[in-house]
């Protein structure tokens, strides 16, 4: 455990362009439960599951009802206001705060990262202190509509101030398109990173899963193209932290250093 956690750290130290992509697992010790693992909301409740793959869909059917049935409900990982960072989160924040980690792209929609300090953060799926307008795409804090008052007045969905769409949550549900800035920054970072350091996540949700494997094949395309033999060619390391097995780790034709911690370094793809 010690040679691997002393392995990646040498590697975060020489990158020149890091990045840190996180999902559920990074929250649990704030006590938001994930989705998948062993005790996940959905591993012990799949009913909670498929509902949550109707939720896009139900919205664009009714999306009055969708925002009364959504502010009714307590919402399936519980109170998230109490939540507080851990110590991953802050961890995330000294290697950007030390020039380390240029950018952190986050599943999670709980704002844990941007609450530890992130500055540079892209919100994959959205967050849950913001809302969006399904038009034009702009964000607005949760607290600038009155939510409880258009529900009184059965005045929901509220309206977009810019161009008069429907807002919904910032959250993006399944069969929901990944808003096209934060689609087009993700994509700009993997393309830069050296280093990905994947911190709790299943690696089962798409696009966002496709990240990793993009990163590896930029390096693997720069090899290729690479006219001398040398230890200068572009490469892209990737660090994972995770709790199972993933996709990552287990997918066939993938060189894996594992241990006991579940620290793991994905090295290369045949």
């Amino acid at each position: 455990m010690e040679q691997l956690i002393h392995r990646a750290a040498l590697d975060l130290a020489n990158s020149k362009y890091a990045i840190a992509l996180t999902g559920a697992g990074i929250s649990t010790e704030s006590g938001i439960p994930d989705f998948r693992g062993p005790q996940g909301v959905w591993t012990k409740n799949p009913e909670a599951e498929k509902a949550a793959y109707m939720g896009y869909q139900r919205f664009q059917e009714d999306p009055k009802q969708w925002w009364v049935d959504r502010m009714a409900s307590t919402g399936v990982l519980g109170d998230m206001d109490i939540a507080l960072p851990n110590a991953g989160h802050y961890a995330l924040v000294e290697l950007e705060e030390a020039d380390m980690l240029k950018c952190v792209i986050t599943q999670n929609v709980d704002a844990l990262h941007e609450t530890a300090g992130s500055k540079n953060l892209l919100e994959y799926h959205g967050s849950r202190t913001k809302l969006r307008c399904i038009g034009c795409g702009a964000r607005f804090p949760r607290a600038s509509f009155d939510l409880e008052k258009l529900l009184r007045e059965e005045s929901l969905p509220p309206e977009c101030p810019e161009c008069g769409g429907l807002i919904k949550t910032d959250g993006v549900g399944f069969g929901e398109p990944i808003p096209s800035q934060v689609a087009s920054g993700n994509f700009q970072e993997t393309l830069k990173c050296d280093l990905m350091l994947i911190c709790g996540t299943s690696a089962v949700v798409y696009p966002f899963a496709q990240l990793p494997r993009i990163a590896k094949q930029r390096a693997l395309e720069l090899e290729n193209y690479s006219h001398h033999d040398s230890d200068d060619f572009p490469t892209v390391k990737i660090i994972e932290i995770n709790a199972e097995l993933t996709p990552l780790t287990d997918r066939r034709g993938v060189r894996l250093y594992y241990s006991r911690s579940y620290w793991g370094n994905i090295t290369e793809y045949s």
